[in-house]
């Protein structure tokens, strides 16, 4: 718990430095097409900003989950990496819509890349019985696609970016693996794992007709669409964990 809490804390503070002495750099409008207004005020986009604090509250839910009841078929240190890293989905995407700079539109995709490239290494390893280190190298080269995705520029349908369109391919290539290996195991409750897929399916609707110009779109309520689809997302991340915990075979750790 310690561990996620520590990087809750100092991500958080650096986010808030960074807007207060405008380390982010300019507004240029990036994450500007998500409905809400900008205002002219250090948090640009006030609702689509502090809804990112739901990944935080998800992050430290899971750190408890494993300190006080292990991760399941995670280790410790495993489940500690993920609850760091949903934990980590809130600054990121928080810094793109306080401020829409560039830098923070960066920050963004990589937290949620750094999401992907673990939950799409994690399913592989468990499929493959690959050791550590062969997790850590799938992490490694799916980051590295990641990274090469977010500097192509081009248009995408429906998911706008390059980085959204593979960020959502190794999203349905993880739960592909993981059907997989249902097959040769059914110790995992699967019923947390539809739960987090049915909730990503609503969420990512919702970010459809949330965007400027969609059905749900009203730039000046406080209420925005963008913003149910972060909260949605966290509870995702924590249904996902729940399925990773429900079964054997984790060990207790301080989170």
């Amino acid at each position: 718990m310690v561990v996620t809490l520590t990087a809750a804390a100092a991500s958080v503070g650096l986010l808030a430095a960074a807007l207060a002495f405008g380390w982010l750099g300019p507004d240029v409008g990036r994450g500007g097409s998500f409905c809400e207004e900008a205002l002219d005020a250090v948090v640009k986009q006030p609702a689509n900003t502090f809804s990112n604090l739901g990944f935080v509250v998800a992050g430290l839910a899971i750190a408890a989950h494993v300190a006080r009841r292990g991760a399941g078929t995670m280790s410790a240190s495993l489940g500690t990496a993920y609850a760091v890293l949903v934990v980590l989905l809130g600054p990121g995407s928080a810094a793109m819509h306080a401020s829409e700079s560039a830098l923070g539109g960066h920050l963004d995709l990589y937290s949620m890349y750094l999401l992907a490239s673990f939950v799409l290494s994690y399913a592989a390893a468990r499929l493959l019985a690959l050791p550590a280190a062969g997790f850590a190298g799938l992490f490694v080269v799916a980051l590295g696609v990641c990274t090469v995705a977010e500097f192509v520029s081009a248009d995408v349908p429906v998911v706008m970016t390059v980085g959204n369109a593979v960020f959502g391919v190794m999203l349905l290539a993880a739960l592909g693996l993981e059907a997989l290996s249902r097959r040769r195991t059914t110790r995992l409750d699967l019923r947390w794992g539809l739960a987090s897929v049915a909730t990503l399916v609503v969420a990512f609707a919702i970010w459809n007709t949330g965007k400027d110009g969609g059905v749900l779109c009203d730039p000046g309520s406080w209420l925005q669409p963008h913003a149910v689809w972060h909260v949605l997302d966290a509870v995702a991340a924590w249904l996902l964990f729940r399925y990773y915990a429900s079964g054997g075979g984790g060990s207790d750790g301080d989170g």
